[in-house]
Parts: C-alpha cells; sequence; structure tokens
C-alpha cells in the first residue's frame, strides 16, 4: 500500500493531529495508531515529528496537555482546545477549498494531446 509523502504530511501534520484530538484527549502512541487506522496505513506519523508538533500546537494555545497515570504508565494526554476547535474548523474549509481547487486541475482533459 503506498503511504503519503513525508513532505506532504510534515505540511499538515498539525491539521491531521487537530482532527484526531478532536474525537476526544489522546497521548503520542495512540495519536501515531490513529492516523494509520483512519488511512489505512498511508499515513504513518514518526515520533521524532510527532513530539516537536504536539509542542509547538500547545504552546500556540490549540491543545492542551495534562500528565495522567493510564495501565501503571504515566503519560501525557492531549486535548484540543476551544481555540484549537476554531483553528480546526478554518484548516478544515481551507483544506476543502484547495482539494477542490486541485481535483479540478488534475482531472482528466476533455480531449486527447493528438488532438490540438
Amino acid at each position: 500500500m503506498p503511504r503519503t509523502d513525508d513532505k506532504l504530511l510534515e505540511g499538515n501534520l498539525a491539521t491531521v493531529l487537530m482532527a484526531i484530538l478532536s474525537d476526544g484527549p489522546s497521548y503520542g502512541y495512540a495519536i501515531i495508531v490513529e492516523a494509520e487506522e483512519r488511512t489505512g496505513g498511508r499515513l504513518r506519523v514518526r515520533q521524532n515529528a510527532l513530539y516537536p508538533a504536539l509542542h509547538k500546537l500547545e504552546g500556540r494555545g490549540l491543545i492542551a496537555g495534562e500528565w495522567r497515570q493510564a495501565g501503571g504508565r504515566r503519560r501525557r494526554y492531549y486535548r484540543l482546545t476551544p481555540r484549537g476547535r476554531k483553528e480546526l474548523e478554518r484548516r478544515r474549509a481551507r483544506w476543502r477549498e484547495f482539494a477542490a481547487s486541485m481535483n479540478d486541475v488534475l482531472r482528466e482533459p476533455r480531449y486527447a494531446p493528438a488532438d490540438l
């Protein structure tokens, strides 16, 4: 199964993380698993990219983190803040607009180049 280009993911990682957290609080490894499950394995978030992105989102007030005990382990759970929800909606709208534009550009030609 083809994976999504790492550069495309890099530019959209914050949006992916916020979308996953919009379903409820989660921690690092579970976020990685959820991204893979939602995309049938096409998106693979690497830990070395995940944690800096989470810290950046937290610094911007778009997510909030808290330490919790879970299964005998201490994990940092992240949740989307109200400000993060607004930002995610803005990003969803921009993505739909961008995807529609790309689909228009990439559609099959109406005529074959030999017809010119």
